[in-house]
């Protein structure tokens, strides 16, 4: 059996909304609401969804970058919720993010060597020697030169960029590593180049990921397990291969039918479906009701949980109340 490394319990994010006039009620913005999850140490849990849907949310939660509004996270056996900010510090020791945009995740006015160095540093790992010996080791794990060092963040191109804050996450030898849409600012070429790596060094390094993406290809190539969101909700988690071939949430199905095949002899049938996600918040029942080409009366009074309704396979969907067997 294989560990639980991550255990996230119901966590929520509500953002309050400006007042209007002089109105006393404040609204919220339910960014993420009640999302439950586990991740086993050494796979890759992707998780997808379009934007809005609350994932990089989640993620920034879980590295208390962003306070919980409720909820429990349990890393490693320990509840980060409850840490204090200085505990918490030391807890990302084991705990790394990978940022969407290289560029602005990386301090122009330092050096590689300085930016790797860094938390190096804040968790008082090493000497000098040691440090700067390290930070060599680490740009040529991640395909990088040593003399790389000495230059800034601008003199590199995106997708080395992006090389040089995997080699950031890695430095302090982490446990889990999120990673927030870390190849959606580059090239297709250099995705793949990325993407490898990340494979890699997973193999290498016995690596647990969590990888957020809107890309459902790029999320099938790297991904054991796939959650998708939609309005700060899992509506469905799965073995990739299972939500892939036969996926059973109504929006997981539009999902995949929206992605383009490379071959102009195939004709695949596209699920359209109507308005709005802004436009459609119902205040009662299934969040997806009002576009859902299968939504029943039920769908419009009760919110679905999300329930295991075959092995691997748990859906957030009326269709699938009963449990198959």
């Amino acid at each position: 059996m294989t560990n639980v490394l991550l255990k996230v319990e119901q966590l929520k994010k509500h953002f309050p909304k400006k007042k209007k006039g002089f109105s006393k009620t404040t609204d919220v913005v339910k960014a993420v609401d009640g999302v439950s999850f586990e991740v086993y140490e050494g796979e890759t849990l992707g998780i997808v969804g379009e934007s809005g849907c609350g994932k990089s949310t989640t993620g920034r939660m879980i590295m208390r970058l962003l306070e919980p509004t409720d909820g429990k996270i349990y890393f490693n056996g320990i509840e980060l919720t409850s840490l204090s900010k200085s505990e918490m510090r030391k807890a990302r020791r084991d705990l790394q993010m990978v940022f969407q945009d290289p560029y602005a995740s990386l301090n122009p006015r330092h050096t590689v060597e300085q930016i790797l160095e860094e938390p190096l540093i804040v968790h008082g790992i090493g000497n000098k020697s040691v440090r700067k010996e390290m930070v060599k080791e680490f740009l040529q794990i991640v395909g990088l030169n040593s003399y790389h060092a000495k230059r800034y963040p601008h003199q590199f191109s995106g997708g080395q960029r992006q090389r040089i804050g995997i080699a950031r996450a890695l430095m302090t030898n982490p446990k889990l590593i999120i990673a927030d849409e870390p190849v959606s600012a580059l090239d297709v070429s250099i995705q793949a180049q990325v993407l490898n790596l990340m494979k890699r060094l997973q193999e290498d390094l016995k690596l647990t990921y969590i990888f957020i993406a809107h890309d459902l290809g790029v999320v099938r190539h790297i991904s054991d397990r796939v959650g998708v969101m939609y309005l700060g909700r899992l509506v469905e988690l799965a073995e990739c291969e299972s939500l892939y071939e036969e996926p059973l949430h109504p929006y997981t199905k539009v999902l995949l039918s929206s992605v383009p095949i490379p071959d102009p002899t195939y004709q695949k049938e596209q699920i359209l479906i109507q308005g709005d996600v802004a436009e459609s918040l119902p205040k009662n029942g299934c969040l997806f009701q009002q576009r859902c080409p299968f939504a029943t009366e039920a769908c419009k009074t009760i919110v679905p949980e999300l329930k295991e309704v075959k092995p691997g396979h748990s859906v957030a969907c009326h269709l699938y109340d009963e449990p198959q067997q």
